[in-house]
C-alpha cells in the first residue's frame, strides 16, 4: 500500500524551494548541488531528492512557482492603474530576491521543454504590464510600446540589487515613487 502525503508536504516543500533558491543564487546555479542544497536547508539529500528527481527540476519548479506567483499578483492588481501594479510587483519581489536572481542568470540552464513554459509566463507578465503601458498612452507604436513596458520592469526588477532594507528609501516610498515616474514619463511620450 503506497504512503500517502504527510499533512505538512507542501509547507516542506516550499520552504524547501526557498531555502535552494537561496543557495544556487548565493552559488550560482552551474557551481551549485543538491548536496549543497540540502545542507544550507538544514536537510538530507535523499530528502531533497524525495521532492525533486534533480537539480534542474528544482529549479524549474523554484522559477514555475515565483513566476506564477508574480502572474496572480499582476492579474490582481492590473484593474487598478499603473501604480497599484508597480506596488503590488514590488511588494511581490519583497522576499524574491534570490528567485528573481535565478529566473536572470539560470533559467537558460534548462532544457526547452522546461524553458517554455517559464518563457510563457514571462511572456504574460510582459502582455500584462504592456496593456497597463498602453492604457497610459494608447497612441504609442508597437516598438515605443514593447521598449516602455520594458523600461517599466528595469525599473521594478532591478530593485534588488541596489537596495538595503533601513536605507534609503522602504519599498512602499520606492513604488510610489516609481508608479509616478512611470506615470509621468509614459505620458511624456505619448
Amino acid at each position: 500500500m503506497a504512503r500517502g502525503l504527510a499533512r505538512d508536504h507542501d509547507e516542506k516543500r516550499a520552504a524547501l524551494r526557498k531555502g535552494a533558491a537561496r543557495y544556487f543564487a548565493a552559488h550560482g546555479f552551474d557551481r551549485a548541488s543538491m548536496t549543497g542544497a540540502a545542507k544550507s536547508c538544514g536537510v538530507s539529500k535523499a530528502l531533497m531528492y524525495h521532492y525533486w528527481p534533480s537539480k534542474e527540476e528544482l529549479l524549474f519548479d523554484i522559477l514555475d512557482d515565483h513566476l506564477g506567483c508574480l502572474l496572480d499578483v499582476v492579474q490582481g492588481a492590473r484593474g487598478g492603474g499603473m501604480r497599484d501594479l508597480i506596488a503590488a510587483l514590488l511588494a511581490a519581489y519583497a522576499d524574491a530576491d534570490a528567485e528573481h536572481k535565478l529566473q536572470l542568470d539560470a533559467l537558460g540552464v534548462l532544457p526547452p521543454d522546461r524553458k517554455a513554459p517559464l518563457i510563457a509566463h514571462q511572456r504574460q507578465l510582459v502582455a500584462l504590464m504592456s496593456g497597463a503601458v498602453a492604457e497610459l498612452a494608447p497612441s504609442l507604436p508597437p516598438d515605443r510600446l514593447r521598449a516602455a513596458t520594458m523600461t517599466v520592469f528595469g525599473i521594478l526588477n532591478w530593485f534588488y540589487m541596489w537596495h538595503r532594507p533601513g536605507k534609503g528609501l522602504e519599498r512602499t516610498d520606492y513604488a510610489k515613487l516609481a508608479g509616478d515616474f512611470v506615470i509621468a514619463g509614459i505620458k511624456g511620450i505619448a
